[in-house]
């Protein structure tokens, strides 16, 4: 069989379906949770700026790899589909937005990708793919959400960069812009990026929005909500962490 078609069958096999909460699943979600308090820690404690800048810059490319590697590869395989396989679902732009905050550590790009990233936490219980462990699919969807979260903490404590109220609204008239943005593009193209013209196609928090096209705007005052609560959060988090220091 040429490599191409290989390759493209490849993609496509579900011959290992993914189980939500299967084995594979739950060990990857135990993995995440562990490497989320480990690796910022780990970098703050032990490494030298320097070394924490080269961390977060590995951290920050591999995320962006995990979503370009994909086009590539359906590119090769010549199954590439335009309506598909582009950025404008939020967690692929945020994707192609970690390296700026990373890697040149452009404070405007962490205040809009904080919110983004963080918000899609829900993807990691239940994830749109429909290939299981140990397929490419498996791992990108894990690099391309797991390890971008872990990439935000990354940045907020190894970094110290700090979200503003103001960094709230910034994020979410952002997320607006893509929103609407993205409208024509699944005009011209007969698309369904952002999920706007239907729910995916497996199960996710979108069941509980109800029908379209309320589902949107039920999502739209979610995002906010999330918006507001990781901002607390992390308020919170950094202000009893500097005053652990100063008591020290």
């Amino acid at each position: 069989m040429p490599l191409r078609e290989t390759l493209a069958a490849y993609l496509y096999d579900s011959s290992v379906p993914f189980i939500t909460l299967g084995t594979a699943h739950t060990f990857s979600i135990i993995i995440f949770l562990i490497l989320l308090f480990l690796v910022p820690w780990s970098a703050r404690t032990y490494l030298s700026e320097k070394q924490q800048h080269i961390l977060g810059s590995c951290i920050g490319i591999t995320v962006a790899i995990s979503y370009l590697s994909w086009p590539i590869l359906e590119l090769l395989a010549g199954t590439f589909e335009i309506k598909l396989h582009l950025p404008f679902h939020m967690c692929r732009a945020a994707n192609l937005m970690i390296p700026l905050a990373l890697v040149l550590r452009s404070y405007l790009a962490y205040e809009i990708v904080l919110f983004w990233g963080l918000t899609i936490i829900h993807a990691v219980i239940t994830p749109d793919i429909t290939q299981g462990y140990p397929h490419y699919h498996f791992f990108r969807y894990w690099l391309s959400h797991q390890l971008m979260i872990i990439a935000l903490v990354y940045a907020t404590v190894v970094y110290d960069l700090r979200p503003r109220m103001k960094s709230v609204w910034i994020s979410f008239v952002s997320l607006v812009i893509f929103f609407l943005i993205t409208i024509p593009i699944n005009i011209l193209l007969d698309a369904n990026y952002f999920w706007i013209c239907g729910k995916p196609p497996v199960h996710s928090i979108l069941d509980y929005f109800g029908k379209w096209p309320w589902y949107i705007l039920t999502t739209a005052f979610v995002a906010l909500a999330h918006f507001f609560l990781f901002y607390f959060i992390i308020i919170f988090w950094t202000r009893k962490l500097e005053m652990s220091k100063i008591k020290q």
